[in-house]
């Protein structure tokens, strides 16, 4: 690699990492509970990637206090021992829900017990939630549950309809949780991994009213279900809500969320800021994207390649986001972020000769899709590395097969699991910093 490519790619990953490092659980946790007042006595249920830290943070700070944990549950999508004695640690199927989400909503369900009056429970919720507590709701089977939530995964469907969709089929989705634990005092403290942070979007709103109708359900899979194969299952069910013979979810207004407090504690536009920290403490001028990026990725590979070329030389550009992809019947491996670096590097492939660039698509998590990598780091020369390393870029990228392609020209970036999510993170540098 030339030098200066060399350096630019070295700092995009420096770049990245700060992002990360800004939104590490345990540090952001802390920072929010010197903000909390005492309770007596607290129950702990936390849930997602960051779960681990999350508690350990917690337990840390409680100790700190002499405030006694009365129990609670972990679940991680990792196994390994509990962050304390007291609490038990679970875990759940990711990036879909299987036989262990199944049993880990059930391990939630024990640690839902009525609470002692000077008890409270704490909630420490993060990215992934979804799929490791993923269980069905009363009416659906496991089976009918894994076949939808699997058929809602390829059908492209944007962030924030999925969600609304997702959750009104799972177990403790859409504020049944708050539900079982109602009377008791309940505080949530989230990392938000979804555009606008909107609390009942993160980890499927276990403890937020759901807004959304069945009906309204109904309305948003019929359109879905002109370009992708949505289970009837899922109809049937609904309609059974639609006439009443199943309860519909707990709603605004409702009085078991007047003790609830929720609280975001970390997002990708804290990731951002903090990316931009470091890339200006390098000598960089930035640019901060003023919306996510989002919709297929591909479509938006294309969109940061382009930007990425209209940028000065010395200068970063830093985004976020959550793009999609729909799978079609027959798919490689890859995931969101290396298909969006793989489409950036078509588009970079005939600028060769140009001042150059450097793309970085990569998931705050450290996993991106079902894959061992984060993202991957591309420039105008890795597509014709691509090919030169005898795979085909444009069937990998026709055929959602980002993996082994970015792999053959060394474009994958693994800094292994972060403990976070915060969605994803895109930057790109141009040229270099002024030298001093």
């Amino acid at each position: 690699m030339h030098p200066l490519l060399d350096r630019l790619r070295h700092d995009a990953i420096t770049i990245y990492d700060a992002a990360v490092n800004g939104v590490e659980p345990r540090r952001a946790l802390t920072r929010a509970l010197a903000l909390t007042p005492p309770p007596e006595r607290v129950r702990l249920l936390a849930f997602g990637k960051a779960a681990y830290p999350m508690t350990a943070a917690a337990v840390q700070h409680l100790e700190r206090l002499e405030i006694p944990v009365s129990g609670g549950v972990v679940i991680t999508p990792d196994p390994g021992a509990s962050p304390d004695p007291r609490l038990r640690r679970v875990v759940g199927d990711h990036p879909l829900p299987g036989a262990r989400s199944e049993a880990a909503a059930a391990a939630v369900a024990e640690a839902v017990r009525p609470a002692d009056p000077r008890e409270e429970t704490w909630i420490l919720l993060s990215g992934g939630t979804t799929s490791l507590i993923g269980a069905p709701v009363g009416g659906m089977s496991a089976t009918e549950y894994r076949l939808l939530i699997e058929a809602l995964s390829r059908a492209g469907l944007p962030i924030g309809d999925l969600n609304r969709v997702r959750k009104r089929f799972s177990r403790w989705g859409a504020g049944r949780l708050a539900a079982a634990l109602h009377p008791g005092r309940v505080r949530v403290f989230t990392m938000s991994d979804v555009p606008g942070d909107n609390a009942e979007d993160i980890g499927s709103g276990p403890c937020e009213p759901d807004p959304s109708t069945a009906a309204d359900i109904v309305a948003l899979l019929r359109r879905a279900a002109a370009d992708s194969d949505i289970p009837d299952l899922a109809f049937r069910w609904l309609d059974r809500v639609v006439r009443g013979d199943l309860a519909e979810t707990p709603k605004p207004g409702d009085p078991i969320f007047e003790s609830v407090s929720t609280r975001v504690i970390g997002s990708n536009t804290v990731a951002r800021d903090q990316a931009a920290i470091r890339a200006r403490a390098l000598g960089y001028q930035v640019v901060i994207a003023d919306t996510l990026l989002t919709g297929e990725a591909t479509d938006a590979g294309r969109r940061m390649a382009i930007r990425a070329l209209a940028l000065p030389p010395g200068t970063v550009w830093i985004g976020g986001g959550e793009t999609t992809v729909t799978l079609g019947g027959e798919h490689g491996t890859g995931g969101r972020c290396q298909e969006l670096a793989l489409a950036a590097a078509r588009e970079l492939a005939s600028t060769a000769g140009r001042p150059p660039v450097v793309v970085l698509a990569a998931g705050t998590d450290g996993r991106d899709g079902p894959t061992d990598a984060a993202g991957a780091v591309i420039h105008a020369g890795t597509w014709s590395a691509i090919e030169a390393a005898g795979v085909d870029p444009l069937r990998a990228l026709t055929r959602h097969d980002a993996y082994p392609a970015l792999r053959a020209a060394g474009a994958l970036l693994r800094p292994g699991l972060t403990g976070t999510n915060v969605m994803d993170v895109m930057i790109a540098v141009a040229g270099a910093p002024p030298e001093g």
